[in-house]
């Protein structure tokens, strides 16, 4: 994968650098923010073809904020950290609370097969609830088809309305990755049953769900579920696809249904709204501790990483975990992720997607918040960080 230069190959002029700490009410414990290590990443992503980036840090009371280049490449607007964007597949950490919020609530458990509140949607009656929110159903990722050319498959569905079925029933064309309960093996497909769960158990749309017991309660200002709705309401950041073809100009992706998506990606929010969400459910504010224990019930999902119920678990360099998710939707790469109290929490974004480098150099922002330290660019050609939210299957280089 190639990155396509969007600057002009120069930082002057179009990179606006914004550091703010909040003093603390309290000291921090562990390691300080690296604060230049974090801007160091945000510069390196530009260089790499996204338009801009940014990251904001919530630690015990004290707010840092890094923000580099352009939400938009026409107006040459800066990246703010009051920007809006499409969070992809950090949207699966917030439909796997609800569910389980309903298992608290004894209208569902998790090793019942899905057949039981689903009759008849999958083949396999082995299939449980924790299998899904496990990825390992063995469910085939229909993304990786519907995307296997970056630009063309995005074109074919920016527009387009699914319904749930139609997005399991294309998945359903393909052979299964595996048994049910095997191995981990991410597919969009999960997601898209849990969210069918809520709808089928509550009786209500994911959004509503999503307002009543997440956005509402933690006073979410930025987060949104428009589907089928295309644009992104009030200030938000523009988002670009790189295509496949080295050189070729990004696309604008910022207005889509996202409806190839729906409760496997198509939330919308700010890094505020992220790390108060994070901090609210590690720190045991969303479900029972019972539940929140599920959730991380870890297996292995690739090196330095586990997966539990909808959340990851990612291993540092310097030996600390945090917990989160990733996000990839066109025109736009998340990283989520908190301490595991909860009490200090990053989410960094750029603007750009299908550029593995750029997905890659935004994982360090994880150093710079977490370890105090700046996490050292690879020498030589850098292993690409796996491309999972979208079209997990098609190599990146």
């Amino acid at each position: 994968m190639r990155s396509a230069g969007v600057l002009g190959g120069t930082l002057a002029g179009t990179v606006l650098l914004s550091l703010l700490a909040t003093p603390a009410q309290a000291a921090p414990r562990g390691p300080d923010v690296d604060l230049a290590g974090l801007r160091g990443v945000l510069q390196s992503a530009v260089r790499e073809g996204a338009p801009g980036s940014m990251a904001r840090i919530d630690d015990r009371g004290a707010v840092f904020r890094a923000a580099v280049g352009v939400d938009d490449r026409t107006t040459g607007r800066a990246m703010g950290d009051a920007d809006r964007f499409r969070i992809g597949s950090v949207t699966k950490v917030f439909t796997s609370v609800v569910l389980l919020q309903l298992v608290d609530e004894k209208k569902l458990k998790l090793d019942a097969p899905v057949d039981r509140y689903l009759p008849g949607l999958l083949p396999d009656e082995r299939i449980t609830v924790r299998h899904v929110l496990s990825h390992r159903s063995g469910l085939y990722d229909y993304t990786n088809d519907m995307f296997a050319k970056s630009v063309s498959g995005f074109e074919a569905v920016r527009k387009k309305v699914f319904t749930p079925t139609e997005l399991v029933n294309r998945s359903l064309r393909r052979p299964r990755t595996n048994a049910p309960g095997a191995v981990y093996s991410y597919s969009n497909t999960n997601f898209v049953v849990a969210g069918m769960l809520v709808e089928k158990l509550t009786g209500n749309p994911v959004r509503t769900e999503y307002q009543n017991r997440i956005i509402e309660p933690l006073k979410l200002r930025d987060t949104f579920y428009v589907h089928p709705g295309m644009k992104i309401p009030g200030r938000h950041a523009r988002g670009y696809l790189t295509p496949d073809q080295a050189g070729a100009p990004l696309v604008d992706a910022t207005e889509q249904t996202v409806s190839w998506a729906q409760s496997a990606g198509a939330l919308i929010s700010s890094t505020r709204d992220l790390n108060t969400f994070l901090s609210a459910l590690l720190g045991g504010r969303l479900t029972s501790a019972a539940q929140l224990a599920q959730m991380e019930r870890w297996a292995p999902s690739g090196t330095g990483q586990a997966y539990g119920l909808g959340l990851r678990r990612r291993d540092l360099s310097c030996g600390v975990s945090v917990y989160g998710h990733t996000g990839a939707v066109q025109g736009f790469y998340t990283y989520a992720f908190a301490s595991k109290d909860g009490k200090r929490a990053l989410a960094a974004v750029a603007n750009t997607s299908n550029n593995g480098t750029v997905l890659t150099t935004m994982l360090r922002t994880l150093d710079s918040a977490f370890c105090g330290k700046a996490a050292r660019a690879p020498r030589g050609k850098a292993p690409v960080e796996r491309h999972e939210d979208v079209a997990p299957a098609v190599a990146l280089d």
